[in-house]
């Protein structure tokens, strides 16, 4: 890891119809516009939508992390997220995020560290953790046919 600070440069450039493309250096760039909730298409990524994949694929690649330092082996994550928007304090804003992540272990892997695993990295995002809105969490684990290696 790089020491920090860190710093994140993103360009969003627009006009007054149609997508959104936002881009980064090194990084293909992507169409965003307004979600179908707000009168968007419904078929292009959302401020709303990038968000929310922010919070999944933070809390897996942290869980990643953690696990590689504590030795753990691991097959796959799956990492439905649900977020709630609603008034809240007068304001449209995101409330609540519920993580409902689902791990395969090999045979034979410790599913009680896992968890404990996976509780740290819904604690150490650094996405949700800049964020105000509760995160939870509901994870399930699963053996595959396997054995550890």
């Amino acid at each position: 890891m790089h020491p920090l600070p860190h710093r994140y440069d993103v360009l969003a450039r627009g006009g007054p119809t149609g997508n959104l493309s936002v881009e980064a250096a090194n990084l293909p760039s992507l169409a965003v516009t307004a979600p179908a909730q707000f009168g968007g298409p419904g078929n292009v990524w959302s401020p709303e939508d990038l968000l929310v994949a922010s919070v999944a694929s933070c809390f897996i690649l942290t869980f990643d992390t953690l696990a590689e330092l504590s030795h753990l082996p691991w097959i796959e994550i799956v990492c439905p997220t649900e977020a709630t928007l609603e008034m809240a304090d007068g304001k449209r804003r995101f409330t609540r995020f519920f993580l409902r992540p689902a791990l395969k272990l090999p045979k034979g892997a410790d599913s009680r560290k896992a968890e404990q695993l996976m509780h740290k990295a819904e604690e150490r995002c650094l996405i949700t953790a800049s964020l105000s809105s509760s995160v939870s969490l509901s994870a399930s684990i699963e053996f595959a046919d396997e054995p550890a290696s």
